[in-house]
């Protein structure tokens, strides 16, 4: 074979060996699409949104930032948050972390009232306070969040809460639909034992506001 044959062929192969590293590139790119609004939302609820960014091997962590920072949007806060909170693809900065999380909550999103919540009534992060728990579960609760919904109902059988709250957290139960049979056992027992703690005339006027 010739030297000019030889130089040929081997140019050949090292273009084809870029057309295939730059192929690759762009499928990597197309995996890693920044999330919509929904799509993110939907991962925050299934409590999957940190193990995403993990397997997308925190490439979007600018974009998240500057979605929670500079656009303010409440899902990419929270999500911001968490990830801050946790020291996920970023240095941790619980207190900071919080912060955004607490942006999302005042914004109203469910998810981040939940956490916060969750966060008071088990002492994770902030000092343990049942009371503040119940103001943010009652929040998540009415905007239909179930475990929102399931946790102060808890509270309030452990005796945190006002009475004067029974009807709603009972009418919010009664009207929850899921096919988790474990979740919907524990969410009859938990409106029955709600039921015990309440006048006959609040509970049918739960239940009518569902029928």
């Amino acid at each position: 074979m010739s030297m000019i044959k030889h130089n040929l062929l081997l140019a050949m192969g090292f273009c084809l060996l870029n057309l295939a590293s730059f192929s690759l590139e762009a499928q990597e790119i197309k995996a890693v699409q920044l999330y919509s609004q929904d799509e993110l939302i939907k991962l925050i609820n299934e409590n999957t949104h940190l193990d995403r960014v993990v397997v997308d091997r925190c490439q979007l962590n600018r974009d998240i930032e500057a979605r929670a920072q500079v656009l303010k949007v409440p899902a990419y806060q929270f999500l911001w948050g968490d990830m801050l909170a946790w020291g996920v693809c970023v240095k941790a900065d619980p207190e900071r972390g919080l912060g955004f999380m607490r942006d999302a909550a005042a914004q109203g999103l469910p998810a981040a009232l939940e956490q916060l919540g969750r966060y008071r009534s088990s002492g994770i992060l902030l000092q343990q306070d049942k009371a503040k728990a119940v103001v943010y579960f009652r929040e998540a609760s009415a905007l239909g969040l179930i475990k929102a919904q399931v946790q102060l109902a808890e509270l309030f059988l452990e005796g945190y809460g006002s009475p004067y709250d029974y009807e709603d957290a009972y009418h919010w139960l009664y009207s929850t639909v899921t096919d988790d049979k474990e979740l919907h056992e524990h969410i009859t027992s938990l409106r029955t034992n709600l039921e015990a703690l309440m006048h006959p005339k609040v509970v049918a006027s739960a239940k009518r506001r569902v029928d």
